[in-house]
Order: structure tokens, then C-alpha cells, then sequence
């Protein structure tokens, strides 16, 4: 791992492929540090799965990090410049794209079949899982771009200040997290 997050570590960026756990993480570390948890899905998607255009996105981020600290999930290119930038500390959730799959699979299946209420009052159906906008269609087309992208985007002079937490599994995971004081 490239870095720990210590207790100076106020605001965090999770990323990684979709499935990898960035939610699931970032409340957990929110919990253990007792900041706010901000999902960037939560601000991006409107009822019946519109999208927010960028300009009311990038307002919304950029609101919604104004406090001392905060821990963020989510890779939305659109605004990075603004999430990285406030941000200290990136975790990197790196896991194989069969552990990905995995829980995509179980999630989306579970979401489905419980009428899991998303964003917005937007839930997950069968019809939409096995479209063309599903979401295990769209991890297998980001996770190469992901893993190749990530190492080039953190050697950019204006990420130069961010610690990179870089996580390849969850056992990692979970023992990083094991590690983290408040």
C-alpha cells in the first residue's frame, strides 16, 4: 500500500470499479472517524434514472464539500477536479474483476428481488440489470479503463498532495480499516 491514512486524514476519496465496495467502505470509515459520508450517486441521480446535468452536479459536489471533513464514494469524472482537489487522502479499491463480478451479481440480485429504493426513488429491475445500461455490463467495460487510468491520474501534478491508499483485496481491506483510528 502506498500510504495510510492518519488521523490528519479529514477527507477521503473512495474509488474503484463499480461493485468493488466504495459505499460500503466509505461508511464504514465514516463511522470509525465520525465524519460525514457523501455518495456521489445520491447527487447524481434524479427520479427514473435521469441524469443530473454537469453543471448542477459539479454545484452540488462543490456544496456538499465545504466542511472540514467528509468522506466521499463514487468516480465521477465530472467532478474529480473538485473531489481530488479538496480532498487529502484517495483509497483505491483494486480488486479483481471476479471478486467485482461477484458482488455485482449478488447486489444487483438482491436489489431486484428486495425493491431496494435507491437514489431517488430509483430501483433496480431485472429489465434494467440485463440492458444495456446494466451495471454489470458497464463494469466490464470500465475496469480495464479503471485499473489503467488511476495510476496516471495520481501521478498528475495537481494530485501530488493526495496520500493514495491502494487496496487489491478485501482482506486488505479489512485489515487497513482494522487499523484505522479516528
Amino acid at each position: 500500500m502506498k500510504g495510510y491514512v492518519v488521523p490528519q486524514s479529514r477527507r477521503i476519496s473512495v474509488v474503484g470499479t463499480s461493485g468493488s465496495g466504495k459505499t460500503t467502505l466509505a461508511r464504514q470509515i465514516s463511522q470509525r472517524l465520525a465524519i460525514p459520508h457523501i455518495e456521489l450517486d445520491a447527487l447524481y441521480w434524479e427520479p427514473n434514472w435521469t441524469e443530473t446535468p454537469t453543471t448542477i452536479f459539479r454545484e452540488r459536489v462543490a456544496q456538499a464539500l465545504t466542511d472540514d471533513s467528509w468522506i466521499v464514494d463514487g468516480n465521477y469524472s465530472p467532478v474529480r477536479d473538485i473531489v481530488w482537489g479538496k480532498a487529502d487522502t484517495v483509497v483505491w479499491l483494486d480488486y479483481s474483476l471476479a471478486v467485482i463480478m461477484g458482488r455485482l451479481v449478488r447486489r444487483s440480485f438482491r436489489r431486484v428481488v428486495m425493491q431496494e429504493e435507491l437514489w431517488s426513488g430509483n430501483r433496480e429491475t431485472w429489465r434494467i440489470t440485463f440492458s444495456r445500461d446494466s451495471i454489470l455490463l458497464w463494469a466490464l467495460q470500465t475496469y480495464r479503463k479503471r485499473r489503467k487510468e488511476y495510476p496516471i491520474l495520481f501521478d498528475r501534478p495537481e494530485y501530488s498532495h493526495l496520500k493514495i491508499v491502494h487496496l487489491r483485496s478485501p482482506q486488505a481491506t479489512q485489515n487497513w480499516l482494522s487499523n484505522l483510528k479516528a
